[in-house]
């Protein structure tokens, strides 16, 4: 891929653009963090409206993208950060970043990131992991595509939204890592969701069941988090990480498998659960919603 000019421009004032479930906790530890001025978009004022506290101000994406010296999206989608990158694009200057929160296709992250070096700015994919409350609290684990040196320019500003920064290699490296973690993610959540079922007809309900695997060598993150906090009391709220979100990334994860000749038939299955999940209502719902098709009350 091509390189940038090595003009870049210090950081001065930021950007962000995308203050959904995860972007306004991230732009607003940001705004207190960075010690820097912070301009935002978004297509709703609700947000804007909250992180005014915090000295945030409202600028339309042209205005954003000429003023500011590094500009993060958290956006739902691929498609989205392809038409806000192209909304942007025209009003961006040599020296300038780019950083993609979001998750998108490594393909597509490939392809802007060699589209906008070649006009000497910068595009780094930092696609973050850990929940909502993670991002709240500023303790997101962040998984970034860049040069070292770039790398070395955007990390002190992903550390004021993440406790854990961690360069994985050049432009769409980042996303590699961030579809893997959630494809095993998804692909744990089903199998638990398995575990319930088969415990619950045979006598061991999933409140005695999940503590006690906790306790022993199947114990997980997803277990404690997804299995203990939605599962068990069957909680499947929206403006969550929904199922569509779910089938989206894994989406990407079998693109990626096909790309390199891969046979994957477990992510394949999750990924049948999954739409069956979402052809049953839940498509907006919390993912681990896959309980509902697996383990039916």
């Amino acid at each position: 891929m091509a390189e940038p000019t090595d003009d870049t421009r210090p950081i001065a004032t930021l950007g962000f653009v995308g203050l959904g479930v995860m972007g306004e906790p991230m732009c607003g530890h940001l705004a207190r963090r960075s010690g820097r001025p912070v301009l935002a978009h978004d297509l709703r004022p609700e947000p804007l409206a909250r992180l005014a506290e915090f000295g945030v101000k409202a600028a339309p994406p042209a205005e954003l993208a000429r003023a500011c010296d590094l500009i993060l999206l958290s956006l739902p989608d691929g498609k989205a950060v392809a038409s806000v990158v192209a909304a942007l694009e025209p009003h961006l200057a040599p020296g300038q970043y780019l950083v993609d929160t979001s998750t998108a296709s490594v393909p597509m992250t490939r392809e802007i990131g060699t589209r906008l070096a070649g006009r000497g700015i910068h595009y780094a994919d930092a696609p973050v992991a850990r929940t909502r409350e993670a991002a709240a609290r500023g303790e997101l684990s962040i998984m970034v595509g860049a040069s070292d040196a770039e790398f070395a320019h955007i990390r002190p500003v992903l550390e004021t939204m993440g406790s854990d920064v961690t360069h994985c290699g050049p432009v769409g490296s980042g996303q590699v890592a961030k579809i893997l973690n959630n494809m095993l993610v998804f692909q744990h959540t089903a199998a638990l969701a398995e575990a319930i079922a088969i415990g619950r007809r045979n006598g061991v309900p999933p409140e005695v069941l999940l503590p006690v695997i906790a306790k022993g060598s199947a114990d997980s993150f997803v277990l404690r988090s997804h299995g203990m906090k939605s599962m068990l009391p069957r909680d499947f709220p929206e403006r969550a990480f929904s199922t569509r979100y779910a089938i989206k990334d894994l989406s990407y994860a079998l693109e990626m498998a096909e790309a390199a000749g891969l046979a994957v038939p477990g992510a394949e299955l999750t990924m049948q659960r999954l739409r069956q999940s979402e052809e049953a209502g839940n498509g907006e719902a919390y993912h681990p919603a896959v309980l509902c098709v697996i383990d039916p009350a």
